[in-house]
């Protein structure tokens, strides 16, 4: 059994979906594994980690929007707004959608499917440089 890690950063632009699926594949092959399972974690309260459909925008669209109903910017629905009126739902959106992420390697790929893609989900309106801890183990 190898393991391997890294953390990679990811700059995003404010409320957004950024696919990491390319940097993430790549990093995998460079290991040179067969078989395993691959760890993500994002490392913030306000950010998280999904699979979702990499073909069509609107799906990016339609999940932002959604979200926006479910946590909406409110200031006054929170008592925590330490930092502005998207804080709070930044960290309840992270909640509802995770920030760690399983995928098994089977014959040295991810078993993604064919329109899935592995995105950072930036919750806060700012721009914000995040980071993601990757673990591989396998042979």
């Amino acid at each position: 059994m190898r393991q391997a890690t890294t953390i990679i950063t990811v700059d995003t632009h404010g409320q957004s979906l950024t696919e990491i699926t390319r940097p993430v594949t790549a990093w995998v092959r460079e290991q040179g594994m067969d078989e395993g399972l691959l760890t993500l974690f994002c490392r913030h309260t306000s950010a998280s980690l999904i699979i979702q459909e990499n073909a069509a925008p609107e799906v990016k669209t339609d999940i932002l929007d959604y979200f926006a109903r479910i946590a909406p910017e409110d200031a006054r629905a929170y008592a925590h707004d330490d930092e502005g009126p998207d804080d709070m739902p930044a960290h309840l959106r992270s909640i509802l959608t995770g920030i760690q992420l399983s995928i098994p390697l089977i014959g040295g790929r991810l078993m993604l499917g064919t329109w899935q893609g592995i995105y950072l989900f930036e919750h806060r309106r700012a721009p914000h440089r995040r980071q993601i801890a990757i673990h591989m183990a396998g042979m």
